[in-house]
């Protein structure tokens, strides 16, 4: 028989199509043609099959060859193809029985030596198979650990083109122990692994020495931080230079809880298409953390490239935290391109050899300085930028990007009694992450039987409708959306965030106070309440903790008018005022000595 057919999979994106390898040989000329629209490396597997065929052993039919890849249509590319078409082509040649590979995939590069050698996306190759009905998957051996991932499916892992035909042929299997290298890296995992592109996939030691208590004072930001760790949430850090902004980014992903099965997959099918696997860790069970630089191309951060697009930083950092440092830096083509994989978490990329869809459902993490020099403030003590530099700088972050922020908090300059003095009471990121796991386990069992597993993925029709709150607990929220001090998209977020604060506190529904540090969160308006730890937590939380100070005093000074008239005049909302009316205003008794503003002083006779 001059025919034979065996199977392999192309990759598109993360998702892999099954391709049948068929190689047919007739009485003609000796040549080899590949067909079914491979790319420049799969035309090149013709050399690459010839010699490892010839250098394992075996002898290279002389008549003429055509191995067609079908699907045709479907683009094709990469190395992944040699081992396919090495054994259909033995197959077609009577070397080894059709049969046995007729129902077996194979995954794998030839070396010229007939080595195999391992290739990307092992993993989502292997999902796609066992979606297929194979049972049986043939890889290298340096990712047979990776396939096995997936359940109910027999891994081979084979060293060598040589090896594989005594499998299938039932031979001795010759005796390959493997090459040991010493003080340089493995040539065989060159291919697999690549740059890795700011993405911390693992723990690592440096990244177990990073813990919350590290970051000095900074009280709200690392309250911000809890809530958007609890929720899913995404968080905008803006203050000064040195103020803690990346040091609370880095912690950050220490909070998330650990990915269950199907996430841990869906990550490390990712990186696998990417070449961020690491060797000898084939499963990423930690949410990963990204950090491009601020030149970074759009293509790398939403994904692309020539060809059939990759994944870019949005889809690396799945289930984990993308954080852009410097945001306003990035060009605003970039910054842009996030709002869709903000909105529906994942990103679709259209070219013209086709257009996919890559997961993309992460906690972006924005840092900024106030201005360029970094000093700007309210009062203006050295700042050296000019109003127009500070609007035109502030203004490349847009209003709709802004929008789908849902916590948004002021990192001020951390003072010198918080910086040199040791605090005791400061909490580890074990002692915080243990409330976020508590609080995605609350919010996990409310939300179960829906297709959401936090409230930051669930629409704001369902919290409105499906799960009420409490009495007048949306007052605050109605006014800001009435005064069009809040978008329609806003109060949903300031739901959703509320919902986080309720779990938090091990509440059943959101509270007054709730939506009020919500909003205090979004805008930074103080809304009546401080933003302290008695409405983070629930009372017998914050009764544990007596060390930690109250500073409801000093937010209440501070929420005192400010117009500058030196009156002390205080809005003062009646009860039976109609939502949406302007609160009236009230003068104290209390005014200080001296001329109003509109009297004049009298003057003194001489």
């Amino acid at each position: 028989m001059a025919f034979a057919r065996t199977c392999s999979v192309a990759l598109v994106g993360v998702d892999g199509v099954i391709v049948e390898v068929q190689a047919d040989l007739e009485p003609g000329v000796a040549a080899f043609t590949l067909v079914g629209l491979p790319d420049k490396a799969l035309s090149e597997a013709r050399d690459r099959v010839r010699a490892a065929i010839v250098n394992s052993g075996e002898a290279w039919p002389q008549r003429k060859l055509t191995v067609g890849l079908s699907p045709a249509s479907v683009p094709k590319s990469g190395s992944g193809f040699d081992l396919a078409v090495a054994c259909a082509v033995l197959a077609a040649a009577e070397r080894l029985d059709p049969s046995a590979i007729a129902d077996l995939l194979l995954i794998g590069e030839l070396g010229l030596d007939g080595r195999v050698r391992p290739v990307r996306g092992v993993l989502p190759s292997v999902l796609a198979a066992a979606d297929a009905g194979y049972e049986r998957v043939v890889v290298a051996e340096q990712t047979a650990a990776e396939a096995e991932l997936v359940p109910g499916v027999s891994v081979i892992g084979v060293r060598s083109l040589r090896q594989l035909i005594a499998v299938l042929t039932g031979a001795p299997e010759p005796e390959e122990p493997p090459e040991r290298i010493v003080g340089r890296p493995d040539p065989l995992m060159a291919g697999l692994m690549l740059p890795s592109a700011g993405v911390r996939g693992l723990p690592d030691e440096a990244a177990s020495r990073m813990d919350l208590a590290d970051v000095a004072g900074q009280y709200e930001a690392r309250r911000a931080l809890e809530i958007a760790a609890a929720g899913g949430h995404h968080l905008y850090l803006k203050g000064p230079p040195g103020a803690g902004k990346t040091m609370l980014a880095e912690r950050l992903p220490a909070l998330l809880p650990r990915l269950t099965q199907k996430e841990a997959l869906e990550v490390t099918a990712v990186h696998s298409v990417a070449g961020l696997l690491p060797a000898g860790r084939p499963l990423i069970d930690h949410a990963p953390y990204c950090s491009p630089h601020h030149s970074t191309t759009m293509p790398a951060i939403v994904g692309g490239g020539s060809g059939l697009p990759r994944p870019g930083a949005v889809s690396l950092a799945h289930r984990g935290v993308l954080f852009l440092d410097e945001a306003p830096e990035f060009p605003v083509r970039v910054l842009d391109a996030l709002r869709q994989p903000l909105e529906a978490g994942e990103v679709v990329i259209a070219r013209s050899a086709g257009s996919l869809r890559l997961p993309a459902r992460f906690l972006l993490c924005l840092a900024a300085n106030p201005c360029p020099c970094g000093r700007h403030s309210r009062r203006g003590e050295g700042c050296e930028c000019t109003p127009a530099m500070v609007s035109r700088y502030q203004g490349r972050l847009s209003g709709p990007l802004l929008d789908r922020v849902d916590l948004q908090v002021q990192v001020a300059p951390v003072t010198r009694a918080e910086l040199m003095q040791r605090d005791t009471s400061a909490e580890t990121t074990a002692i915080v992450a243990a409330r976020v796991l508590a609080a995605r386990e609350r919010a996990a069992a409310r939300l179960a039987g829906t297709p959401w597993r936090t409230n930051a993925e669930v629409p704001g029709h369902e919290l409105r409708t499906r799960w009420q709150l409490a009495p007048g607990a949306l007052n605050d929220a109605a006014r800001q959306l009435e005064r069009g001090l809040l978008t329609a998209r806003g109060l949903d977020r300031v739901l959703r965030v509320a919902w986080t604060v309720a779990d938090l506190a091990g509440r059943d529904r959101p509270e007054q106070r709730d939506i009020r540090t919500a909003l205090v969160l979004r805008t930074g308006v103080e809304q009546g309440l401080p933003l302290t730890e008695q409405f983070f937590r629930s009372p017998n939380l914050a009764a544990a903790r007596p060390d930690r100070p109250d500073r409801s005093d000093d937010h209440a000074e501070n929420r005192t008018d400010r117009s500058g008239d030196g009156s002390d005049e205080q809005a003062e909302e009646r009860p039976d005022a109609p939502a949406g009316r302007r609160p009236t205003r009230t003068r104290s008794a209390r005014r200080p000595p001296g001329p109003t503003p509109t009297e004049k002083p009298e003057e003194s006779g001489t």
